[in-house]
């Protein structure tokens, strides 16, 4: 079964589940008194969430292709933004831009998608027999490195280090001894954190699709989990000082709402459901310690309710290489 097929599966079973949540806040948020403080921030929000759904669904539903272009605009959107507030020069933007879209179109590669038309041309199942035709005495060996279904492994450790090289030349070439250093270590955690771990949602296939949802439920669940039990008692206690209100009541939350988001779209396991949480519990906190170096309290204005999409997707982007890490 091909991966589109799955990842349209998948995203077919989380429709239902995504619209029905959806649909009770939107209830919920609409029969919200004048009088609630954080009325109208919550309708901000679930707008916001109304409109990524279909978008972040729609696309996994496309199947690899739809999650490479899901991936390279998220990524270049959010090392924008990410550029913007750790001041990065040019040279290390440009470097950042490139991987956002490059990187996810090596995990196309590597998962061995080509657009339907051209698998419609050709057929070449059984048209071609190389054994016995080529005897290179044991000098040549492509076996891991090439499919003839067209699969190439593009996304390898020489890619990463190729880009890792990248990542630091701007700085070297420009002989900035003063922040020379501290540039080129800015553009390899940005590498890392934003456009390698987004590959993830091409890699993935369906389970991406999963891991998408049961992040948000963990989002919203940290929220909810946060405001009702996090005022008082054991559960109140901050996580970190990066962040005084996650509290150990949000880990609560965010740990039930995930598992039931998991449960949902009938993709419930223990390790995944592990990878999802440390990635909603963690990457909020990680976002937090990048913007109070940057002096910084969102990564930008222009999504309402939320900041910048780094606000928004700054689970994702630990929950997606620590999903890929349990289950690729």
């Amino acid at each position: 079964m091909s991966a589109a097929l799955l990842a349209g599966e998948a995203a077919a079973r989380a429709v239902p589940v995504v619209a029905g949540v959806l649909g009770a806040g939107g209830v919920a948020v609409a029969a919200l008194p004048a009088r609630v403080r954080m009325r109208a921030e919550l309708r901000r929000r679930w707008r916001t969430w109304a409109f990524a759904a279909p978008v972040f669904l729609g696309a996994l539903w496309a199947g690899p292709g739809g999650a490479f272009l899901l991936a390279a605009g998220l990524g270049v959107v959010a090392v924008a933004e990410y550029a913007r507030m750790t001041g990065l020069p040019r040279g290390e933007r440009a470097v950042l831009w490139a991987a956002a879209v490059l990187l996810p179109a090596a995990a196309l590669a590597t998962a061995g998608w080509r657009p339907p038309a051209a698998l419609g041309a050709l057929d070449v199942s059984g048209t071609v027999d190389l054994s016995g035709t080529v005897d290179l005495f044991g000098t040549l060996d492509l076996s891991g490195t090439l499919d003839l279904l067209g699969t190439v492994d593009l996304l390898d450790a020489r890619t990463v280090g190729a880009l890792l090289l990248l990542a630091v030349l701007p700085a070297l070439f420009s002989g900035d001894a003063g922040h020379g250093f501290t540039r080129a270590s800015r553009t390899v955690f940005g590498l890392l954190w934003i456009p390698l771990s987004l590959t993830g949602l091409v890699l993935l296939g369906d389970t991406a699709v999963a891991v998408g949802v049961a992040v948000a439920f963990g989002d919203v669940g940290a929220w909810c989990g946060g405001t009702a039990l996090g005022r008082r008692g054991p559960l109140a206690r901050p996580l970190s000082p990066l962040s005084p209100n996650k509290t150990w009541a949000g880990v609560a939350g965010s740990a039930a709402a995930a598992a039931a988001g998991l449960a949902a779209v009938g993709a419930f396991a223990p390790l995944l459901w592990a990878a999802v949480l440390t990635g909603c519990v963690l990457g909020d906190l990680l976002e937090s310690m990048v913007k109070r170096e940057s002096g910084v309290k969102d990564a930008g204005t222009w999504l309402p309710g939320f900041g910048g999409l780094l606000d928004r997707v700054d689970s994702l982007l630990l929950a997606l290489p620590m999903a890929m890490a349990v289950t690729l």
